[in-house]
């Protein structure tokens, strides 16, 4: 007998090999239904096995419904036990990148992404370890959508102190990040073609998760200060607007409270909600903290925020605070959603935060980014001279570089790229184009002072050779 063969040299196990041979024959139709199979001590004798493991690959077969049993008569391949055979998945390669140069050896100027190397990790593996060992065992099980309450409530406090947020822990829901706030936002608020007034320019991601959810997006300028609301149509009624008022994104500028309060004034006269999206105002390096706005007015502003650019995108933790009209539904849509977010991480954030584990490390790093901004807009002036002007560079984790004519198009980003830069254009986060085209966006939390000079160096070379 020839049709079921062993290889004693592989790593599977025998039982394996057999059971894989005899299912693929039935699959395709090489064992028809009613064909009866040797029995396990004749294929055990001709393939020289213990019968136990050709018994355990019949038993196998025999429970998935590949093979029924007669008393007395035999083992035979059971009725509807074939499948047509597809068109075999053609290989594929992976897309090739720009260039065949290893991406480790990239400098990447991508915003948003922290010093990861500098995360606390002796800190917090401290404290993840104690929350594991000591916390009930139901730490382990399902737990609430919103979150835990003790995070939830250590939270609530460290808001009010360091950005003015007025909420009580019960408006709080626990989110696996600001992508999924935005997106809970997009589910409680949208139907299709309604309007939202939305800064432009403006991520490119949360433009896409909002037009994905039916909005349709009315774009409204900024300058150096934020959105200029005067533009903003009083005839229309949006479904909320969106706005990044502690630091704008990308271009950097503060919203004064005169514009804040056209805002909100606005908002309550058309009856629609603001969405302040606050993701990294943490690090100010130029005059005081500037409260939240939702500050002024927590009925009619949505507040989102995460813990990704102050610790680490890995943590996965971010927040959504919600007036409270809105709670109920949005803590059902969490529930589908996700059913929670995980419980282990929250815990050992609420005491890192509640330890002072939080605000020194964000006092410790505020330094070091300063110092990396400075470094940046040195190299940028020292390279470019008088054809470079600096945006935005008072709060975060990146600039924007305005030149003097150097247009980012797709052949010069390609051309930077080829030279081990990557850059990102302002244009790619534009909703009315053509108005950025000599803008760039530069992040520098991640990034040493000896890439960030190596960076710009080759960026000068890519640009002017």
């Amino acid at each position: 007998m020839t049709w079921v063969t062993i290889d004693r040299l592989q790593k599977t196990p025998l039982i394996r090999q057999i059971y894989t041979q005899l299912r693929t024959k039935i699959l395709n139709g090489e064992f028809s239904a009613g064909y009866r199979l040797p029995s396990t001590r004749q294929l055990a004798e001709e393939l020289e096995v213990s019968r136990n493991v050709v018994l355990e690959a019949y038993e196998q077969l025999l429970a998935e419904g590949f093979l029924e049993g007669h008393t007395g008569a035999g083992t035979f391949v059971a009725e509807g036990a074939y499948l047509k055979k597809t068109d075999p998945i053609t290989p594929f390669m992976m897309e090739k990148k720009l260039s065949k140069m290893n991406y480790d050896s990239i400098i990447d100027f991508r915003s948003g992404i922290p010093a990861l190397d500098l995360f606390p990790r002796k800190q917090w593996g401290q404290i993840v370890k104690r929350v594991s060992i000591e916390t009930d065992h139901s730490l382990f099980g399902y737990d609430s959508p919103e979150g835990r309450i003790e995070f939830r409530t250590v939270l609530a406090d460290y808001l009010l102190r360091t950005r003015g947020v007025e909420c009580h822990p019960e408006q709080l829901v626990i989110t696996s990040g600001a992508t999924q706030a935005f997106t809970l936002v997009a589910k409680l608020l949208l139907s299709p073609n309604d309007k939202v007034i939305i800064e432009d320019p403006i991520t490119h991601e949360i433009q896409t998760i909002f037009q994905s959810y039916g909005a349709s997006l009315f774009p409204i300028k900024v300058d150096e200060y934020g959105m200029v609301t005067t533009q903003i149509p009083t005839e229309i009624k949006p479904a909320f607007i969106f706005v990044t008022p502690s630091h704008q994104f990308p271009m950097g500028g503060t919203l004064p409270i005169q514009r804040r309060i056209h805002l909100i004034e606005f908002a309550r006269k058309v009856g629609s909600y603001i969405i302040e999206d606050d993701y990294d105002s943490e690090f100010r390096y130029e005059g005081p903290a500037v409260s939240s706005l939702q500050g002024l007015d927590p009925k009619r502003t949505i507040y989102i925020g995460t813990f990704s650019k102050i610790l680490s995108p890995a943590l996965r933790l971010g927040y959504l605070i919600l007036p409270p009209s809105l709670i109920e539904r949005g803590r059902r849509l969490k529930y589908f959603s996700d059913l929670h977010t995980p419980s282990i991480e929250q815990l050992s954030l609420a005491l890192f935060i509640k330890e002072g584990y939080l605000e020194k490390h964000i006092f410790r790093m505020r330094k070091i980014y300063r110092k990396r901004r400075d470094f940046l807009k040195e190299q940028l002036c020292k390279k470019f001279g008088d054809r470079v002007r600096i945006h935005g560079d008072s709060t975060g984790l990146h600039l924007v570089a305005e030149f003097d004519e150097i247009y980012f198009t797709d052949s010069l980003l390609s051309k930077i790229y080829g030279n081990g830069v990557k850059v990102y254009p302002v244009e790619l986060h534009t909703i009315n184009k053509g108005f950025y085209t000599n803008q760039i966006i530069l992040g520098f939390g991640y990034l040493n002072e000896a890439q960030i000079k190596e960076g710009i160096t080759k960026l000068e070379m890519s640009v002017n050779n």
